[in-house]
């Protein structure tokens, strides 16, 4: 469904490169084709002769970033980061990477992911001495890092993230070297490129494809990459791995021509549109799905079923992220400025409305009543997902268990509440069964649907309910 609308939205994405002489360059496509895992803010930190320089700025790649600034950047290696601001809010000052000097040099940091002890620690660190200039959790990594009595860059970042929990993808580089993280759950993606004689990595495949790059593996939980200009290394700094990849990653927030753990996005929301097909036989005369993330569902529940596919709800691309919406009358024309149904298609007919999930379920009754304006004679509401009841602490910006809809009402009274003729959400073994990811010893997280989460989660969150 439409992120900016329903309060549904991954916290960022990074991107890096070593070793081509366009990192920065490179940098900016990649980031573009991340954008939709962060629209607030983005940066990138490129590595030239003088050391470390930094641009970065709120909104989304294309305004940050000018002709003349990435000209600005010239280098041989680049981090970059697109951010959707969850833990520690907005502002510029947790626009990412950050960049922190020393007598020892620079160091460079980009996080996708949530760390759910970042209170503990900050609370430790400050108790040593330590000043945060910024409210995000990703500071952690550099404070644990310069505090650690480690000689070498490596083993301070090791030790760094044993005293870690939550998830994490971090880029870290310095004038001399690239190095990269993914948590023991390896709860966020990150995969590995090669572009000529250059290393790449990237939250999405995706953004290998845009660039060039040639795919070459994922990075291991647990495992830590460095990367320098004599080539690369792996290492492990977390041996007792259980591997828990983020389901919502397949179901909504990750672009459909990406493959996510070896397993393609579109094809995984096929499966998941035909799976609902089997638990969900409803007579209509036309599927349809609510863009972008729900297109595949649909199509997939649609060659299932035999009920013809028809773009019957259309998305507006050129409308502005945020608008000024004083009263509920414009927060329902904002809706319509985003998304609007095509008369032609639905108009005396019995509707079948794909979408990935339910939140508070506030926009999906507003786009059940635009297709019933419309004339629509029945809509029947399929959810790629099971019901979202459990809050996220691990990076996704699901808001708290009093605001989840599905917390505390049953199928049947969300069904009243967006007005739907019926309410169908896929079921929690049809979803794992469907995405194909094998699932013993943990393979996917569902805490947001079972509440098993793959971490200790701490008693702060628990209260907050929010990552």
């Amino acid at each position: 469904m439409l992120a900016e609308l329903k309060g549904l939205n991954e916290e960022c994405g990074v991107f890096g490169v070593w070793g081509h002489p366009d990192a920065a360059q490179i940098t900016y496509y990649g980031l573009h084709a991340l954008q939709h895992r962060g629209q607030e803010g983005a940066g990138i930190v490129v590595r030239d002769e003088t050391g470390l320089k930094c641009v970065k700025g709120e909104g989304l790649v294309t305004e940050v970033f000018s002709s003349d600034k990435i000209e600005q950047l010239s280098g041989t290696a680049a981090i970059g980061h697109v951010r959707y601001a969850t833990a520690g809010g907005g502002g510029l000052e947790n626009v990412q990477p950050l960049l922190f000097r020393s007598q020892t040099g620079g160091l460079a940091i980009a996080h996708n992911g949530n760390l759910v002890n970042a209170t503990q620690l900050k609370h430790q660190l400050e108790g040593q001495g330590s000043i945060f200039q910024t409210t995000s959790d990703t500071e952690v990594l550099a404070h644990l890092i310069k505090r650690s009595g480690f000689f070498e860059l490596k083993d301070k970042i090791k030790n760094a993230l044993s005293m870690l929990k939550g998830a994490y993808a971090f880029l870290t580089m310095t004038e001399n070297e690239l190095l990269v993280a993914l948590d023991p759950n390896g709860l966020r993606p990150l995969s590995l490129g090669r572009l000529g004689e250059a290393y790449v990595l990237a939250s999405e495949t995706c953004a290998l494809d845009i660039v060039g790059a040639e795919f070459v593996r994922d990075v291991e939980p647990g495992e830590l990459l460095l990367i320098n200009d004599e080539g690369i290394h792996s290492e492990r700094f977390a041996v007792n791995v259980n591997r828990s990849m983020c389901t919502m990653e397949y179901i909504y927030f990750s672009r459909p021509d990406s493959n996510v753990d070896g397993i393609n996005v579109h094809t995984a929301r096929k499966n998941l549109g035909k799976q609902l097909a089997l638990e969900v036989p409803i007579e209509a005369d036309v599927v349809t799905g609510v863009p972008d993330s729900s297109i595949s569902v649909a199509i997939g529940y649609a060659e299932a079923t035999g009920i013809p596919y028809e773009m019957g709800l259309i998305k507006n691309r050129y409308v502005g992220r945020t608008f000024i919406q004083p009263s509920q009358s414009l927060r329902e024309q904002g809706v319509k400025m985003k998304l609007a149904p095509v008369r032609g298609v639905v108009e005396g007919k019995r509707v079948i409305m794909v979408d990935d999930s339910i939140v508070r379920g506030t926009t999906s009754r507003r786009i059940v009543n635009m297709l019933k304006e419309a004339g629509a004679t029945e809509v029947h509401v399929v959810i790629s997902s099971p019901p979202i009841k459990n809050p996220c602490f691990y990076g996704i910006d699901t808001s708290s268990r009093e605001e989840l809809i599905a917390s505390s009402n049953s199928v049947e009274e969300i069904r009243e509440i967006i007005g739907a003729d019926s309410l169908t959400f896929l079921s929690v073994e049809g979803t794992i069964k469907a995405i194909g990811r094998p699932f013993e010893g943990g393979g996917q997280c569902m805490a947001c649907f079972n509440g098993k989460y793959p971490t200790e989660i701490y008693e702060e969150l628990e209260n907050y309910q929010k990552c």
